[in-house]
């Protein structure tokens, strides 16, 4: 999706090492349908125009986890159907599972996935942290309004190198 993704891919590499080593679950979300996309409305302007391509997708391959990232085979994988981690998904069930009150987000993009997924935390109560170099979108001014004057309302903002 971008034209050098290697940094922001390292930066997600290193919070996933130190989530690790502190002991916090790391859990990988995926965006999916089922074959033929039929969880995409028409109103849905987000997917509606990609329902057409989505149906010639193979899902299993589309939902994996890219493999640089170096997922391992006791993280979870969640799907969802929407832009919000949260919406679509059985993320919420697997946290309270978990008894995890605090996320730390990274993710692609800074404009959808990430703001989605702040503002429906925020509203779950969860308390939340975004590592904004862990983070992109293709408008870098979206992205730094987002991490520098929006998100500060209901998270705290830092960069990988600062979270431990």
């Amino acid at each position: 999706m971008f034209p050098d993704s290697t940094i922001l891919v390292n930066n997600v590499k290193k919070a996933i090492a130190t989530a690790r080593n502190n002991n916090v679950p790391v859990l990988y979300i995926v965006v999916g349908f089922r074959n033929g996309a039929p969880e995409i409305g028409n109103n849905n302007k987000t997917f509606a125009a990609a329902k057409e391509r989505f149906a010639s997708v193979n899902m299993d391959e589309f939902m994996t986890v890219a493999p640089a990232l170096g997922r391992l085979p006791d993280e979870l994988v969640i799907s969802k159907r929407r832009v919000s981690a949260f919406t679509g998904s059985d993320l919420e069930v697997i946290l309270r599972a978990k008894g995890i009150q605090h996320i730390v987000l990274t993710g692609v993009a800074t404009s959808g996935v990430v703001l989605s997924t702040v503002r429906e935390a925020a509203d779950k109560d969860y308390m939340i942290t975004v590592l904004a170099d862990c983070c992109a979108d293709g408008d870098e001014e979206v992205h730094h309004v987002l991490t520098t004057k929006v998100f500060p309302r209901q998270a705290d903002v830092l960069d990988v190198a600062n979270w431990k």
